[in-house]
């Protein structure tokens, strides 16, 4: 050592030295460097490792909110759609609740008019009897009070179709379960009314209308059949008789 210029002594201090500072660089330097590379590189990783996370949570956000937006519209649509039918069938109940009060009111209105038409005549039916009765007066140039009363009688049994108090129109004719419908050219009074019923025992339903185009007597409908027993068809069966 001492042929090659080296002390020994001072070779050993220096290698001394250089131990203890390796030793405190160690200590004191290299492993907080270490450490602290390691924190640094762990914090990276959990920084990556979150942003991948983040960035998962943003994917399933859009996902979930793109579900979300889909499920709105289809909902909207949908409640659209019911709304549209609902306002339809809303419209549609309108429409038919119109029409029916428009055919209520119709149907009304015709009940009441042939109502007033009935009124009308009733009321007008003893000034053609007496009409009838004072024209038969001129013709005969005056009868007695007896006569009278007969004449009116006969104008009576005339509108009425009623001849001593019976419909001789209607016998034999089976009303059994059928309905029928009556037909004059004046209101029948109550009484003449309780007359027609007797002589259509076992009709279903009676129903009386007023066409004064028949002139007088009855037409009497029991189902499907007719019986004319008015002035205007026996007029026309003597038109057609002498032709």
């Amino acid at each position: 050592m001492e042929a090659l210029g080296i002390n020994l002594g001072f070779f050993l201090v220096q290698l001394l030295n250089f131990v203890i500072l390796v030793v405190v660089l160690y200590a004191w330097a290299y492993k907080p460097i270490l450490k602290m590379l390691d924190n640094r590189k762990a914090k990276i990783a959990q920084s990556l490792e979150d942003a991948r996370v983040a960035s998962e949570a943003r994917a399933n956000a859009e996902k979930e909110a793109a579900r979300i937006i889909a499920e709105a519209q289809t909902e909207a649509a949908r409640k659209v759609a019911e709304a549209t039918q609902r306002a339809e069938q809303a419209a549609a109940g309108v429409r038919a609740s119109a029409e029916e009060e428009k055919a209520r009111i119709v149907k009304s209105a015709a009940a009441d008019a042939e109502l007033e038409r009935g009124r009308v005549l009733g009321d007008l039916r003893p000034q053609v009897a007496a009409l009838a009765l004072a024209a038969s007066q001129q013709v005969v140039g005056g009868i007695l009070q007896k006569e009278q009363a007969y004449a009116r009688t006969l104008i009576e049994e005339f509108f009425s179709g009623i001849t001593a108090g019976k419909m001789t129109m209607v016998e034999g004719v089976k009303a059994s379960g059928l309905a029928a419908e009556v037909t004059s050219a004046l209101p029948l009074t109550d009484a003449e009314q309780a007359t027609v019923k007797n002589g259509l025992t076992g009709a279903s339903a009676i129903s009386f209308r007023v066409d004064p185009a028949i002139l007088g007597g009855l037409v009497v409908r029991v189902g499907d059949r007719i019986i004319d027993g008015s002035a205007r068809g026996k007029l026309e069966g003597l038109r057609q008789s002498i032709q």
